[in-house]
């Protein structure tokens, strides 16, 4: 058996821990890395992989049927549900594979099996074979977290689905309820709408993806409802009566109650941090609302111990956690380390039509008291998003009139959450509307919609 002595011990392998022990032993340190069910954590096996796996069936799904419109000729179009959850566990499953090959290769020793906090500089672990007792001086704690339930809308796997149930569906929806339209749920209502659910999304705030920019929700909104979804906003799920093969949910919209029957409900309403049993509390770690307090730097207040990713906090987003992993590697190595900034890490969703933001919003800005310079370019305007057949979407830019610093920059179409690269390169490099104007972006290509944008903002605009 290897020592149980390490530099650096890493609890949970998902796209934080994983990523914070490759770093140390890129670092020279001895590193161990504890995991309880898979490596690659949700994210890569029951989160954002899989999804995007089935998001892109349905998406070669929709084109099939628009095959016309393209000069091509497709009959008999269907789908094989079964196959498509196949094919999405299989990328799922090469993927996380592959971490396991990237731990052999940084030697990274790997525990599999619950890990607690007995006390400071030691973490056990308790397998099928036993309890391993490990120490180390630096302890990086990277739990993740899980679906929030809500009482009463308790998930049963059978007629109401957490976002796992929705990736290994027991039947196709017939007639679905999503409650929630962040990320998850409006991925899930987008993938099932598609394929033929008849599906209504329930949303508490007063608009779909209430983090988003007003504006790119309502255009968001306008597309979901021309593609047949029913969207039900400032409307809350009060109770579900379950029945055989149906539920029956009590829909609350400005103080009235209406039933409707589902044959399915799928709940996205939030996470929470995966706090409990590990013994956080006991050591003096603050928890605040099933999250770790902790500082820029991620440090919990307790010597030699962090917290990164989901279980940190908000922005909740596996990029964000692979970062705050490095960040933490480099700092316990003693190396000049920048801490995250939630304004720098950009939102994707993968629904039809996709959305990407990041940076302030327009109401965000104006809150913080800037002078803002709005611009904004449609996909109409642009050839190459016609000559794809994705003429719908658009791409909107906000800067600081006084400095020209792009404060955010929010999309709604295809392929918005490749195009968004730019635009947090731009940021990163301290970019203003003069260096972005300046630049010559390839044509034909969606991107030179982010130069119309940004001219737009300036009274420049060409093509519109």
């Amino acid at each position: 058996m290897a020592a149980s002595n390490f530099d650096l011990i890493v609890i949970g392998a998902g796209p934080g821990g994983y990523v914070a022990a490759i770093r140390g032993a890129q670092l020279g340190m001895k590193v161990a890395i504890v995991e309880r069910e898979n490596l690659g954590g949700i994210c890569l096996n029951w989160g954002c992989i899989p999804t995007k796996a089935m998001l892109r069936s349905s998406e070669v799904f929709h084109l099939m049927h628009r095959a016309k419109e393209f000069g091509l000729k497709a009959t008999g179009v269907d789908y094989d549900l079964d196959a498509v959850v196949k094919r999405s566990r299989g990328v799922a499953g090469q993927l996380s594979g592959g971490i396991g090959h990237l731990m052999k290769k940084n030697k990274v020793t790997v525990f599999m099996g619950d890990a607690t906090l007995p006390a400071k500089g030691k973490v056990s672990v308790k397998a099928d074979k036993g309890t391993e007792e490990l120490t180390a001086k630096n302890i990086v704690v990277a739990t993740g977290a899980r679906a929030r339930e809500l009482p009463g809308l308790e998930a049963d796997g059978d007629l109401v689905w957490t976002y796992r149930h929705a990736l290994q569906p027991p039947r196709m929806p017939k007639k679905l309820l999503v409650i929630g339209s962040g990320a998850i749920g409006i991925e899930f209502a987008s993938f099932y709408n598609t394929l033929g659910a008849d599906t209504t999304v329930v949303e508490v705030m007063d608009r779909v993806l209430p983090v988003e920019d007003a504006e790119i929700s309502a255009f968001a909104k306008k597309q979901f409802v021309k593609q047949g979804m029913k969207i039900m906003e400032k409307s809350m799920v009060k109770q579900l009566d379950r029945a055989k093969g149906k539920v029956t949910a009590h829909i609350e919209t400005g103080g009235k109650v209406e039933k409707i029957d589902f044959d399915t409900v799928i709940s996205a309403v939030g996470i929470v941090g995966n706090v409990e049993g590990l013994g956080l509390e006991e050591l003096g770690v603050k928890i605040d609302r099933s999250h770790v307090v902790t500082d820029e730097y991620c440090r919990t207040g307790v010597d030699g111990l962090y917290a990164i990713g989901d279980i940190a906090g908000a922005p909740w987003l596996a990029h964000k956690a692979s970062h705050e992993g490095v960040m933490v590697a480099d700092l316990i190595a003693g190396k000049h380390a920048h801490p995250v900034k939630p304004e720098s890490i950009a939102g994707c969703t993968y629904c039809h039509p996709q959305i990407a933001s990041v940076g302030y919003t327009e109401a965000k800005a104006k809150e913080l008291g800037y002078d803002i310079k709005v611009g904004r370019f449609p996909f109409i305007g642009n050839g190459k998003a016609i000559a794809l057949g994705e003429s719908e979407g658009m791409i909107k830019t906000v800067f600081d009139a006084k400095t020209g610093e792009l404060l955010g920059a929010h999309m709604v179409g295809a392929e918005v959450t490749e195009l968004i690269q730019g635009y947090i390169v731009g940021r990163q490099l301290e970019t203003t509307e003069e260096d972005l104007m300046n630049t010559v972006f390839p044509h034909p290509t969606l991107s030179e919609m982010m130069h119309e944008s940004v001219l737009d903002a300036y009274g420049r605009v060409i093509h519109m």
